[in-house]
């Protein structure tokens, strides 16, 4: 009987410790019953991982077009050289008619260290391009961001998974570790047994939400608003750690200012999260010696993703929760290798060891590993849906490389990717199978899987561990090292790059040697012995200890060049796109227990566990009566950017004013057709999580022909679909017209704290351009209340005006406050302009604290 190889499983960031068995294929696996993030455990997708390795779609060979340059011409089977050929003199010509920057390269978070780490090398030595990126900004992008500038440090859980079974607080906020990452639930578990609180912030009550004391259902895309309740209610019942944040913080007086306005019934209006519920979600973090907050892609793929998950790091921060024992903030990475992934090199403006690209001394460093000049190595190139949205322009890249990515299923606005794509000169994809993007590439290549290649991953605690090989890939698939070693080779590059993992990792660590995230101490043999080593563990001078590791972060200072977090205020602001009488409802999307990602591997496995879910939307029984759908219909959901159908799945288990659909599929059930490709600012994170969406049933539980077919466009003006086409769809928002009957309100709110110096009692004076709104062509804005303060020894009055016309008077006595219910105020039609000024006697100055709640319809 053949040996047992110890590896791990292919799919999500828990990196499971399994045993596989190959000798004549097939292979088999079970669990490691000892590993530390799964001690036994499995889900479905990984007890069935071994079955892909020889399904029979599998891609033995590379292909490429039986017509060169023509895509709708058949694949046909060829030789690595004859496709590394065409590659390559494809790259040299586009290179020498376009510039360095013509070629671009799209990673993923499922290649292992030694991968990533040479995609970013391969990119910038032998194509000297800034155009690399991956799919990780779509994922753990808008957390690392928010961890770096308040930590100094992005790694995903700052301490072992193993410590959420000690914590006596968790709070979980767009986390569903239930269905993503099931085996990660025994520590959860084990914590509830002992005693422990768990609240769970979501809009759906999910098996995850099901287990814990407290659901918090908000609205997609107010997360933030939410965060900044619960430090408002906390600096107003004294439950900040003063001492902690004095010694161990900085910037907190801004955020105290910052969250002053963060009343309580105004959160409560923005998230539907009651008033009552937030009280017990603080008390619960606040009166416990071990808790824990963790984000994850709920909160974070948002247009204001870094500012949400920020505002959940200030509340930790001020509950002193980073650095104690069993405590702290964390986020949930996703993929495989979504941690290492990000470290190495795949990101646009980065470097091994999380060096900064943009950084001389960082290039120095690195260059000078890579045998190269520094000054030789490109500047910072552009994110990734930045890249994707301009393939084929002038200017945009002309020709792309994709390894281990499914652009055309995962990717927001997939129409518009898809017609970015038939734009290039060049797609070049590397799989396992012929997924929907591979479908549409010039030439593709085969690729080993996950039991048939060495290599190290990084888990989401930050604990590098060993890919071992099992058995060997079939006859005629490579390991993307061969791939690029090859390319390299023919770009007169090969000298710079080896196909050896040993090799690779051992120029890893000393890429990274010094960074962020330092591995020079972390070797095969260590990992072997030790089940992984938490990185940062830096290498020591020969003859003193091995450098233990560091599985818990920031237990005496933080990664900042003071030693102190950073807080950060942030202000809540609304979704890039809401409902209105078009688009009715909130859609979100997410993942489900049976598939991983775009779906490639999972879809096509024999297993019912896989084969028999399908895609459907989650829809609740009062949103479906109203909407005449019934369980199993056939639904047609529809955006400014797409169309897709599903179907109907009924449950109590969501918001009335929301739908939810899983994001594993492509064609005509492809939810990314449907996503808002809004880019947060700072991590350039798309809007996956919301958006608006109109629901309409088209067909009976047995018209399954509405569930396959290409993508489908959307005419935002009419709301009539059609086929997919080169053409890029109307983002513009739809006319407005009073007769429509409003479907949903939309809350405004113009609030802050401002200082002011008043003119005399006969001149309201503009207090702050952020005071000023103007009420939408269409709908009828309503001012629902009133609450201000006034620092200064003097009366002063905020005056609501409409157009320039006082509305009503808001008076405030000296060093008062007051709270002015509207019920009954004059509508405001569209395209008024409401604004709030202030009156005081002349020379009198002091800060104003206001809050104005509308409500338009």
């Amino acid at each position: 009987m053949a040996a047992a190889t110890l590896t791990h499983c292919p799919y999500c960031s828990l990196q499971c410790g399994i045993s596989v068995v190959a000798g004549d294929r097939p292979a088999t696996l079970e669990p490691q019953p000892d590993f530390p993030t799964n001690r036994g455990g499995l889900c479905s997708k990984g007890w069935n991982a071994a079955g892909l390795l020889d399904h029979p779609q599998r891609l033995l060979s590379p292909l490429v077009r039986s017509v060169p340059g023509d895509r709708t011409s058949p694949f046909r089977a060829a030789g690595w050289d004859e496709a590394l050929d065409l590659v390559a003199g494809h790259l040299v010509r586009l290179q020498a008619e376009h510039g360095r920057d013509a070629v671009g390269c799209f990673g993923g978070g499922g290649l292992t260290n030694e991968k990533a780490y040479t995609f970013g090398k391969f990119a910038r030595v032998a194509l000297g391009t800034a155009m690399i990126d991956y799919n990780g900004r779509f994922c753990m992008s808008s957390a690392a961001t928010a961890s770096n500038r308040a930590f100094g440090l992005d790694r995903g859980l700052p301490f072992p998974l193993a410590d959420l079974a000690e914590a006596q607080t968790v709070v979980l906020v767009g986390a569903n570790p239930a269905a993503t990452m099931p085996p990660a639930m025994q520590f959860l578990d084990a914590g509830r047994a002992a005693g422990a609180t768990h609240v769970v912030v979501d809009p759906r009550a999910t098996a995850t939400a099901q287990g814990a004391a407290l659901h918090l259902a908000s609205l997609p895309g107010t997360d933030l608003a939410l965060a900044n309740g619960l430090l408002h209610l906390a600096v107003k019942e004294g439950l900040v750690d003063e001492a902690y944040v004095a010694e161990r913080t900085t910037g907190f007086d801004a955020v105290r200012a910052g969250v002053a306005s963060s009343w309580p019934d105004r959160v409560e209006r923005i998230t539907g999260v009651p008033v009552e519920s937030m009280r017990q979600t603080l008390h619960a973090l606040a009166g416990v010696d071990r808790a824990v907050i963790l984000t994850a892609r709920g909160a974070e793929q948002h247009s204001s993703g870094t500012d949400t998950a920020q505002a959940w790091v200030n509340l930790a921060l001020a509950l002193g929760l980073p650095g104690r024992p069993f405590s702290g903030y964390g986020t949930i990475t996703g993929q495989g290798n979504g941690q290492g992934g990000r470290e190495h090199g795949q990101k646009a403006d980065q470097l091994p060891g999380y060096r900064k690209l943009a950084d001389p001394a960082d290039r120095a460093h690195v260059a000078a590993v890579w045998g190269v000049d520094p000054a030789s190595l490109p500047q910072p190139g552009l994110s990734a849906f930045e890249m994707l949205d301009r393939l084929g322009t002038p200017g945009g890249v002309r020709a792309l490389l994709v390894l281990a990515s499914n652009l055309v299923v995962s990717a927001p606005d997939v129409n518009r990717v898809r017609d970015r794509l038939a734009a290039l000169d060049l797609l070049v994809v590397s799989d396992i199978f012929l997924s929907e993007t591979a479908a549409l590439a010039d030439v593709v290549l085969p690729t080993a899987q996950w039991a048939e290649e060495e290599g190290t991953m990084t888990n989401l605690e930050g604990r590098v561990i060993r890919r071992r090989q099992a058995l060997r890939p079939p006859e005629g698939v490579h390991d993307d090292l061969h791939l690029m070693k090859g390319l390299a080779e023919r770009l007169g590059r090969g000298q710079h790059f080896s196909t050896d993992p040993r090799a690779v990792f051992d120029e890893l660590r000393r890429a990274s040697a010094g960074g962020p995230a330092d591995y020079s101490g972390i070797t095969y043999e260590r990992v072997d012995a030790e089940q992984g080593v938490f990185w940062p563990c830096p290498a020591t001078a020969e003859g003193e200890p091995p450098h233990p590791g560091t599985p818990r972060l920031f237990a005496d200072r933080f990664a900042t060049p003071d030693g102190r977090a950073r807080f950060v205020r942030v202000e809540h602001r609304g979704p890039d796109e809401t409902p209105d009488a078009a688009y009715p409802h909130v859609l979100t999307t997410g993942r489900l227990q049976a598939h991983y990602q775009s779906g490639t591997q999972t879809r096509r496995h024999p297993a019912p566990a896989q084969s028999a879910v399908g895609p459907e939307v989650q829809l609740h029984p009062d949103l479906a009566r109203a909407l005449g759908i019934g369980t199993a219909d056939v639904v047609r959901l529809t955006t400014r950017r797409g169309a897709a159908t599903f179907r109907a799945s009924l449950s109590a288990d969501i918001r009335p004013d929301v739908v939810f659909v899983p994001f594993h599929w492509g064609g005509a059930s492809a939810a990314n057709a449907l996503t808002n490709p809004a880019l947060d600012p700072l991590s350039r994170m798309p809007a996956f999580k919301v958006c608006a969406v109109r629901a309409e049933r088209v067909g009976a539980p047995d018209d399954d022909h509405l569930l396959s077919g290409p993508p489908l466009t959307a005419d935002a003006a009419t709301g009539s679909t059609a086929p997919t086409t080169r053409t890029a769809p109307d983002r513009r928002p739809p006319p407005r017209r009073r007769e429509d009957p409003p479907m949903i309100s939309q809350n405004r709110f113009l609030q802050g704290i401002f200082p002011f110096e008043g003119a005399g009692l006969d001149k309201p004076v503009p207090i702050s351009p952020e005071l000023s709104h103007v009420v939408p062509d269409g709908v009828v804005g309503q001012a629902l209340y009133f609450r201000g303060g006034n620092s200064s020894d003097e009366l002063v009055t905020v005056v609501l005006m409409r157009d320039g016309v006082p509305m009503r008077y808001f008076p405030m006595g000296a060093k008062e406050s007051v709270h002015v219910p509207l019920r009954v105020v004059e509508d405001v039609e569209g395209g008024s302009v409401v604004e709030l000024r202030l009156v005081a006697p002349l020379g009198v100055s002091g800060t104003v604290v206001v809050d104005l709640g509308l409500v338009e319809h």
